[in-house]
């Protein structure tokens, strides 16, 4: 800091033509003033500035040092503008990573309008089912439906839940006949999402009663996408969050089953580094969901 000071007192001096201006300008003392300025020709080892009683004038040295130090102080003057309009103003290049499923069908559809909205920000969407670490991979926001998350020092936030079902589709089930109770599913084709918390476990809740399966696998696959394409393909019953596969549902092409039956709720949390200093893109992108969810 000390050495910032000594760069502006002289580059503020040689542009007053006078220490005491110059000192005033930048709210120090005559003595300090004085101070800085020695302690920088010591430390360089020539005479900047000759300063009498009655005159003050830049040196040859000092005249080529100060056209450095203006440009060294302008360029972080720049820099320094630049982050703080960052954090008031939204813009720069947003960082969002979640599954190819959840950024297509609930967070693609949405763009259009944050962008209008915010149009100095450049999103990059990183649609990929694994998980990104979000600091190493640089990310600025990750859209997940784990329930937790293995560092701690992250912002969790919850913005919707969404539910899962059974569905197959009409000729598979006319093939194959329609369960009516979860332990009818060991009969049938299971079509997993090898990502899920515990894809080999289904907990099913009708009313106060409980049942647990432990399904097998005919296919299972790190995408829903995939998934719901080998549904579509008469080969089995899958079990995908409604975003998924709602569409489908709504034309008929695929039927829900065990619709008396409810698998737990998947929640869609908001997962950033940090409530303090978050740039005005990330807080802008964070409101924007959490507005467009309730």
């Amino acid at each position: 800091m000390d050495r910032w000071t000594e760069y502006e007192l002289f580059v503020k001096t040689s542009e007053l033509g006078s220490l005491s201006k110059a000192a005033e300008a930048l709210s120090l003392s005559n003595a300090a003033a004085s101070r800085h300025l020695a302690a920088l020709e010591d430390r360089l080892g020539v005479r900047l500035i000759e300063r009498s009683t009655r005159r003050l004038f830049v040196t040859e040295v000092g005249k080529a040092f100060y056209k450095s130090a203006k440009a060294a102080l302008t360029t972080m003057q720049s820099a320094t503008d630049a982050v703080t309009a960052s954090k008031d103003h939204p813009v720069g290049v947003l960082r969002i990573t979640g599954s190819l499923s959840l950024c297509l069908r609930l967070i693609f559809p949405l763009i259009p309008q944050f962008k209008l909205l915010n149009p100095d920000v450049r999103l990059e969407i990183v649609a990929e089912n694994r998980y990104y670490d979000i600091i190493d991979d640089n990310i600025d926001i990750a859209i997940r439906t784990r329930e937790s998350e293995p560092d701690t020092g992250l912002i969790v936030r919850k913005l919707t839940e969404t539910k899962r079902v059974l569905a197959a589709t009409p000729e598979y089930l006319q093939r194959h006949g329609t369960p009516n109770h979860p332990r009818e599913l060991a009969d049938h084709q299971l079509l997993l999402y090898s990502y899920a918390n515990d894809p080999y476990k289904m907990i099913f809740q009708r009313g106060e009663e409980f049942v647990t399966t432990f399904p097998q696998p005919a296919f299972e696959a790190n995408d829903g996408y995939l998934i719901r394409a080998a549904a579509l393909q008469n080969l089995g019953i899958l079990a995908q969050p409604t975003y998924v596969i709602q569409e489908d549902l709504q034309s008929g092409r695929l039927v829900q089953i065990l619709s008396d039956w409810a698998l737990p709720g998947l929640a869609v949390n908001l997962v950033y580094t940090s409530r303090q200093h978050l740039p005005a893109k990330t807080r802008a992108f964070i409101d924007f969901l959490v507005k467009a969810f309730q």
